[in-house]
């Protein structure tokens, strides 16, 4: 069941990661497959929430009963400091209930998740049977800023490409649906959202003087991007690069993904393994 709204999830699925994938391609401020002004958009992404909420629901539910035979989801976002990603998480997410759902930041390793492998801190995030879960950064960080910044061996950046397809082929089949989500800015639009931090000060304190830094070596991370998406988008763990300078159109596409998502896993009401009358007359007799 598609919803009544011009947006589908089949325009949400225009920004996949396929054969040819070239990143210089996407133009950060379109908004691919969406025509409309500010008013259609919040009616677009409001539409499915209802629906949303209920499959949610259905998911956690048999979380709870069929933990064994129910998957998960998770969604990974990553872009450029100031892409959104935590207001993806706010907005498209933020309806749902704090059961079932688990949001998580992955910041700068610690000393003692530096002495493990790379995926040690990640394993333990990775949602249960029923949840979704959803990583602002993610083990991606480890191949992206490695490669640019040259923290690891070229040998061992390649390692990791498989490392992580292996990993996420277990998650897979554990039952969990991945979605993965590179918000794609320009960088115009990142120095803006930059100088809106440094000015002002209920903003200021997101600023680090390691963003300015990062931005001088903007080409050389989205060389390490393309390489990224085009060698762990797999039909199992796919890659959406989604144009992020509209930061409204983006939500809007990582809601339909979630959906689209939550719809292919068919869900219904767990069964219940007692007798409805006879629970009830002993209610009524609890109250006597």
């Amino acid at each position: 069941m598609e919803t009544m709204s011009d947006f589908s999830i089949k325009d949400a699925q225009r920004t996949r990661v396929g054969p040819g994938f070239t990143l210089s391609e996407v133009d950060p401020d379109s908004t691919p497959g969406f025509k409309g002004g500010n008013k259609d958009l919040d009616r677009a992404f409001r539409e499915p929430d209802e629906e949303l909420l209920t499959l949610q629901e259905k998911l956690w539910a048999n979380g709870r009963r069929n933990p064994e035979e129910i998957g998960s989801v998770l969604v990974v976002l990553q872009g450029m400091d100031t892409s959104g990603k935590g207001g993806v998480a706010r907005r498209v997410f933020g309806i749902f209930p704090p059961y079932g759902l688990k949001v998580y930041a992955f910041g700068k390793p610690t000393e003692e998740e530096l002495a493990h492998d790379f995926l040690w801190r990640i394993r333990p995030q990775a949602p249960e049977p029923g949840q979704i879960a959803v990583w602002d950064r993610s083990h991606y960080e480890d191949v992206l800023v490695h490669r640019v910044l040259g923290l690891s061996p070229a040998e061992e950046i390649e390692r990791r490409y498989g490392a992580i397809t292996d990993f996420e082929w277990e998650l897979s089949q554990r039952g969990t649906r991945i979605i993965k989500v590179m918000l794609h800015i320009s960088p115009e639009f990142q120095a803006k959202n930059l100088l809106d931090r440094i000015e002002n000060p209920e903003k200021v304190w997101k600023y680090q003087p390691g963003d300015i830094d990062d931005r001088r070596h903007w080409d050389d991370y989205q060389e390490a991007f393309e390489i990224a998406l085009t060698r762990t988008s797999t039909a199992y763990a796919p890659w959406y690069c989604v144009p992020g300078d509209d930061k409204d159109y983006a939500r809007l596409v990582v809601k339909y993904l979630l959906l689209n998502e939550l719809r292919s896993m068919n869900l219904e009401w767990p069964e219940i393994h007692f007798d409805p009358d006879m629970e009830k007359q002993r209610l009524f007799d609890s109250m006597k």
